[in-house]
């Protein structure tokens, strides 16, 4: 299993498109703080390059990568080893590597200019993010054989958690603006991990004035102890429950 994690691993650091992507990252984030006199409005700029690019590069990128290692999955296969050990070994890799190119990008910036409390949740949602979307694309691409097809359910699995999410929420805030909807949406919030991302962010930065009533709601329950340990619990689970569900495809699946 190392040997697979590490040769993944070394393969995908190597590409073309993962240092574009860091590079990318770490020229944005020194650009951001640089130009901003408050670190805090950095953080805030920054935040939405993290809640959008780094999902969509996962998500592709992951997906793409699955469907161009077919014939090193199926040459895996063919050797005396677990089905689950080569998939969870090629998530491993996958999810390294864009963790790392992540952490280099933002990461070290971000902790070089705010090196507190919200600069480390930033950078560790950063790379939950980044290891929730490389289970996703997974799921995707293992449940679907054709190779545009996948890519296209990868899209809209980002189209759906970055845009479509927000105007379903908001669409039914209006349509029931006369009920109390304001706790429920605490758990709808659980839904969309980069939501749920959003509004950890965003409260401990002081900010959940601009949120209105709805924002006191959630700092009452996000602003606490246990509603944080809840937050990165529902994060984890985000990471963990497809990566289940495709290894129980992977293994069940014909070659």
């Amino acid at each position: 299993m190392k040997k697979i994690i590490k040769y993944v691993m070394s393969d995908i650091l190597q590409n073309r498109i993962v240092l574009v992507y860091t590079f990318f990252l770490l020229v944005t984030s020194l650009s951001v703080f640089s130009l901003e006199d408050n670190n805090s409005k950095g953080l805030l700029s920054l935040l939405n390059i993290i809640l959008l690019i780094v999902p969509l590069v996962s998500i592709i990128f992951s997906t793409i990568y699955v469907y161009n290692s077919a014939e090193f999955i199926e040459l895996l296969v063919s050797q005396p080893l677990k089905r689950k050990v080569i998939w969870l070994s090629l998530f491993a890799g996958l999810a390294g590597s864009l963790s790392i190119a992540f952490f280099i990008g933002v990461g070290i910036p971000v902790l070089l200019f705010q090196p507190n409390a919200i600069g480390f949740m930033m950078t560790g949602i950063g790379i939950l993010l980044s290891i929730i979307f490389v289970a996703i694309a997974m799921l995707a691409a293992v449940k679907t054989r054709d190779k545009a097809k996948g890519i296209g359910v990868a899209i809209l699995l980002w189209l759906y958690f970055s845009i479509l999410f927000d105007g379903l929420v908001l669409f039914l805030l209006f349509q029931f603006a006369d009920y109390p909807l304001e706790k429920a949406m605490i758990g709808i919030s659980a839904l969309n991990p980069i939501d749920l991302s959003r509004i950890l962010i965003l409260l401990h930065m002081d900010v959940s004035a601009m949120m209105g009533y709805t924002g006191a709601i959630f700092k009452d329950f996000f602003g606490t102890g246990t509603g944080m340990a809840i937050s990165f619990g529902v994060l984890l689970v985000w990471s963990i429950l497809p990566v289940w569900m495709s290894t129980r495809r992977f293994n069940r699946k014909d070659l």
